[in-house]
């Protein structure tokens, strides 16, 4: 009897759970997305403002989630922790370096050219949708092909920063 009671109550507590990070944000109305500020070409300053791949992409997806896009910079030390801390909503990772299936981190599905994953705390399977669906849209629609031809051609293998924003030589 006492383990019946236990899954009843587990069932029933678990959707409110995994419903609160979309809740969260969607109460608060922004996506607070976790950027390193050092990263050309997925997000650097220019002229004292953030741009880049991560930028751009970045308010695409809030604006697909209908929210607005806050961006907060961290170091790489940073970025998962604050992920799991509930600091950043988000952050975009290459798959290669997305967090283990059994740790604190869910991740969305991989896009784009160079396999980008978003992780976000685990056991939110709303958010995970709302994510994923906003993803597929982006791709649909063309732009995500958009954004990685704008920001990533020219690159070379092993090239951290594509030709058009990497330093020339002085004469």
């Amino acid at each position: 009897m006492r383990s019946t009671i236990g899954v009843l109550l587990a069932v029933l507590i678990t959707p409110l759970a995994q419903a609160e990070l979309i809740d969260e944000i969607a109460d608060r109305g922004e996506l607070r997305i976790a950027v390193q500020a050092d990263n050309a070409p997925y997000s650097f300053k220019q002229d004292d403002r953030l741009t880049g791949f991560e930028v751009e992409f970045g308010q695409d997806l809030a604006r697909e989630l209908d929210l607005r896009a806050e961006f907060l910079e961290a170091t790489a030390e940073q970025v998962l922790p604050g992920v799991e801390s509930g600091k950043y909503d988000v952050a975009l990772t290459p798959s290669s370096e997305a967090p283990n299936a059994d740790g604190p981190f869910d991740v969305s599905q991989a896009f784009g050219e160079k396999k980008l994953v978003i992780p976000f705390q685990k056991d939110n399977p709303a958010f995970e949708s709302a994510v994923n669906n906003a993803i597929q849209r982006l791709k649909d629609s063309g732009r995500m092909a958009e954004l990685e031809r704008k920001w990533f051609k020219g690159m070379q293998a092993g090239q951290a920063t594509p030709a058009a924003l990497a330093p020339t030589p002085a004469n």
